[in-house]
């Protein structure tokens, strides 16, 4: 009830100014109205009357306005003398400050690091105008007898086990646009990845750009005008082959052309196909797939044909294979339920005069999200990891303010005097309240400001975190205006919140007992309970933090330990993606061929390999195989994971051979078709017997077994070791797997450095328009595959460190004030024959006690949230004793460490000294 009444006088004395108003402008109404009656009255005329009534109107108004002046600049010089008063206080204990100011700047900085990265990832939008009105158009796919089988791209999870994907084919694309009523326009495109790269020769330099293919109508779908030169026209995308024109990224334009305006009818090659620059996309466009990063190059979908051969048939004519996006702009008042129904129709349409239809086929269900991001990958991939930092560094700033916090309220204890003395000259209970907060908002804005630049310097170390070594980071911290107001309000969210408990028990203080002279020896000891219940919450979420920094470290630690099977040792890899029109089929694995007989040559060369995907790239390929002979098996159990490779790759990996014979130059195109087979297979299709000899099929093909070797990982760490069969390239032609290109690896008897030069001489000397791609040593494609767990790993590590540190600090200052507290009492103990090692002992053990009730609150804490985070751990369980052992010893340790430097002076105390100290 006290605290209610003083919250109500608080109120009353905050809206004075506003009560004053009302008040002057009642009084102004009675005023003007009795002058009025008065006048009229006494026989005035009514005008006249009236015009009385407007000179005393001025008046009064005259009166208000200097009254609200002066209230205003009483106001102002309140608040200007508070905040002079609250910089010389905090001036006065610069140890205090600096230390507040640190932990804040810490935690604020981590927040705004983990912010920037979650607003580019999560919250912004394509940087087009109106954003909102995209429409991504999205399909759900059956799980049984779904019409769609053949898919390019993407694919997720959907509701009731159905398979979400973004695919259509470009005939029944056109179908639907020229149908459509309830969009404004219907735009399609195609983002080429890492493995449907371009080559361009730009000046005679070749070099691997990203591309993607784009609808006549995609720019003006999308609302862009080029910075330079036009876009790509409908007239572009007319007749295939035809449209030999592209508009280039701003980075590109940067980075090849030196921002030259000379670039807009240049000339450039994509994979030796003459192409016409006719625009540059103004700075901030990444296309409409995402938002972090734009493709290098934009060319029409008439272009296809030409740059980017796929198969006897054009993909634009191909209605089997579905592997473009489509977007649409919503129209002024047409709902989506609308637009969605008629669409609905519209692809049915499409599908029937496309595709044969079996009597039990299910169709696709049309749903149309928003398109405002793209289609979203990455925020797709890192929700729940960015969810997870987030959550983590709220935690590191609330164990920041908890801190302050305490270390305010055993200031506020030290200042009991100086606010009393305050309150007996007349300040009243609001007064002492602004004072405190404003003192707590200077603190929070010097941290603010000092975490704000923190997180400016630190923008890219994330980015950097997950980016390759061989690849420019795939995207890069914004620092906006979004980012400021973060900052800005997380500043003064934390202000208010470390200083309300001081400011509350301020306002509890007593002018009587605080001006006494033995003020400290008449404090109850339940003055300090805030103090500790503070210190357990602190302990709790260091608690929180340590156990899970140790379950992301020793994660990273058991997937380094993991062995791959291999030897990723001096082993040196790039990719080589020959351009289709000039190698088609046969022609690309000649080529290969002729590579890697060229590199065997190379001084400090020791062997080479060739294969369809490199070895832990977070990358697969899977097919059906049916061991011949056999009882047929469930179609997910008769797969296994396939890998086109060279007669020397299991030499140069590393992977031992434990059966049979290796592919030799003998196993050509013309040869019977032969496979090695990894253990793992050999135990799932052939448990009780040698594979060596027996034949199975493959996408129609039979084929023999010649040999087993060891088992190796192949995608990922995390993976168990699939079954795996190995495929020599020079029996694969026509294979999709190839049409990518292929990765060469190198087992070097020397640096990679004194042998790349020689590389890529070797690889110009056949064809100097081949350029070495994503060139890096296996340890580095490994580390590259644990950038997320490396990423949380360095994160929590640094947050755990971080808590432990606050932890340490806010145990320190509240044993230090317990100590300069009771100064008198344990001089009284000591006086009485107390020992040494008791007084140690006693105060110690309230340390302890703090601690052991901090770390049981954050175990359970951690055993109950530590299992949302079990598909992020690697080898353990959430609930890993080793873990929660050693991070609850490191926190005990802590605590009577911190506790140990006041424990041991109080125990110093001489008797006489301690009576004098009131």
């Amino acid at each position: 009830m006290k605290l209610l009444a003083r919250f109500r006088s608080w109120l009353r004395a905050v809206s004075r100014r506003s009560q004053l108003d009302s008040e002057m402008q009642a009084e102004l109404h009675f005023h003007i109205d009795s002058y009025a009656e008065d006048l009229i009255r006494q026989g005035v005329a009514r005008e006249e009357a009236m015009r009385r009534a407007r000179i005393e109107l001025g008046s009064l108004a005259a009166r208000k306005e200097d009254c609200r002046e002066s209230l205003g600049l009483r106001l102002w010089d309140d608040l200007l003398a508070d905040i002079a008063y609250g910089f010389r206080m905090l001036k006065k204990s610069p140890g205090f400050t600096a230390i507040a100011v640190v932990s804040l700047a810490l935690g604020i900085g981590a927040n705004t690091i983990i912010f920037s990265l979650a607003k580019a990832v999560l919250l912004d939008q394509l940087d087009i105008p109106h954003p909102e009105q995209l429409r991504l158009f999205t399909l759900y796919l059956s799980a049984h007898d779904s019409l769609i089988h053949d898919v390019w791209g993407t694919f997720n999870p959907g509701p009731g086990g159905t398979t979400e994907t973004t695919s259509f084919s470009y005939p029944v694309y056109e179908l639907i646009r020229q149908q459509n009523r309830s969009l404004q326009d219907i735009f399609a495109f195609k983002e080429l990845g890492n493995y449907d790269r371009l080559t361009a020769t730009i000046d005679g330099h070749a070099q691997m750009v990203t591309g993607q293919l784009v609808s006549g109508n995609y720019y003006q779908g999308l609302r862009i005008h080029t910075v330079l030169g036009r876009p790509i026209q409908p007239s572009d995308d007319l007749v295939a082959g035809r449209g030999a024109v592209a508009v280039i990224s701003d980075g590109l334009w940067s980075r090849a052309f030196g921002r030259s305006p000379s670039a807009i009818g240049k000339t450039i090659a994509l994979n030796l196909t003459p192409v016409t620059i006719v625009g540059v996309n103004p700075p901030g466009f990444t296309g409409a797939a995402n938002v972090q990063s734009s493709p290098d190059v934009f060319v029409p979908f008439s272009m296809q044909p030409v740059i980017l051969p796929q198969g006897k048939e054009p993909l634009l004519k191909n209605k089997d294979l579905w592997w473009i996006q489509v977007m649409g702009r919503v129209q002024p008042g047409v709902w989506d339920s609308e637009a969605l129904a008629a669409l609905t129709v519209s692809l049915n349409q499409a599908i029937r005069a496309t595709l044969p239809i079996p009597k039990a086929a299910a169709f696709p269900r049309l749903a149309l999200p928003s398109g405002s991001r793209g289609l979203n990958e990455m925020g797709r991939n890192w929700s729940a990891r960015l969810y997870v930092l987030l959550a983590l560094s709220g935690l590191v700033l609330l164990l920041a303010c908890a801190n302050i916090a305490n270390l305010l309220l055993a200031r506020s204890a030290a200042r009991q005097r100086e606010v009393s003395v305050r309150m007996a000259l007349g300040a009243g209970r609001g007064r002492i309240l602004r004072q405190v907060f404003t003192e707590s908002l200077l603190l929070s804005l010097l941290g603010g400001i000092a975490g704000l630049m923190l997180g400016y310097l630190g923008r890219n170390a994330i980015p950097r975190l997950i980016s390759r070594s061989w690849q420019p980071a795939a995207f890069e911290g914004r620092f906006d205006w979004g980012v400021f107001a973060f900052t800005a309000g997380v500043s003064l969210l934390t202000g208010l919140l470390f200083g309300l408990a001081p400011a509350l028990q301020s306002t509890r203080a007593d002018v009587n007992p605080g001006l006494k002279d033995g003020a400290a020896t008449t404090t109850k000891r339940r003055q300090g309970l805030a103090g500790r219940a503070i210190v357990v919450f602190q302990i709790s979420l260091s608690m929180l933090l340590v156990v899970g920094a140790g379950l992301f470290v020793r994660t990273l630690v058991n997937l380094d330990q993991t062995d791959p099977g291999f030897r990723p040792q001096n082993v040196l890899l790039f990719h080589v993606q020959p351009p289709l029109s000039r190698y088609p089929g046969a022609m690309g694995i000649d080529l290969d061929h002729q590579i890697e007989q060229r590199l065997a040559t190379i001084p400090g060369v020791e062997s080479v390999g060739v294969s369809s995907l490199p070895l832990l790239a977070n990358n697969v390929s899977d097919t059906d195989f049916v061991p011949d002979g056999q009882a047929n098996h469930a179609q997910h159990e008769a797969e296994a994971d396939l890998n086109l490779v060279g007669r020397g790759f299991l030499q140069t990996m590393g992977i031992p051979l434990l059966f049979g014979r290796d592919f030799n130059d003998r196993d050509t195109e013309s040869a019977a078709k032969v496979a090695i087979v990894n253990r793992a297979l050999a135990r799932k299709f052939f448990p009780n017997a040698d594979p060596v000899g027996k034949t199975f099929t493959s996408s129609g093909k039979h084929i023999l077994i010649i040999g087993v070797c060891a088992d190796a990982k192949y995608s990922d760490l995390r993976r168990e070791i699939p079954p795996t069969f190995y495929l020599p390239y020079m029996q694969a032609s026509g294979q999709p797997d190839l049409e990518g290109g292929v990765t060469f690896e190198l087992r070097l008897k020397t640096v990679p450095e004194s042998v790349l030069p020689a590389v890529r001489a070797a690889v110009a000397s056949i064809d100097q328009d081949l350029p070495l791609v994503d060139v890096r040593t296996q340890t580095e494609q490994i580390e590259a595959t644990l950038a997320n767990e490396r990423l949380f790993a360095a994160l929590t590590g640094a947050f755990g460190v971080l808590a432990l540190v606050l932890a340490c600090i806010g145990i320190y200052g509240i044993m230090a004030y317990t100590v300069a507290r009771r100064t008198n009492e344990i001089g009284i103990r000591i006086a009485l024959g107390a020992p040494t090692g008791q007084v140690l002992r006693r105060m110690l053990s309230e340390a302890w006690l703090l601690a052991v009730l901090g770390i049981a609150i954050g175990l359970g804490a951690a055993l109950w949230l530590a299992r949302f985070l079990a598909s992020l751990l690697y080898g353990l369980r959430p609930s890993d004793p080793a873990t929660l052992v050693i991070a609850g010893m490191l926190l005990m340790g802590t605590a009577l460490a911190a506790g140990w430097v006041p424990a041991w002076r109080a125990s110093r105390v001489q008797p006489m000294e301690a009576l004098r100290h009131e």
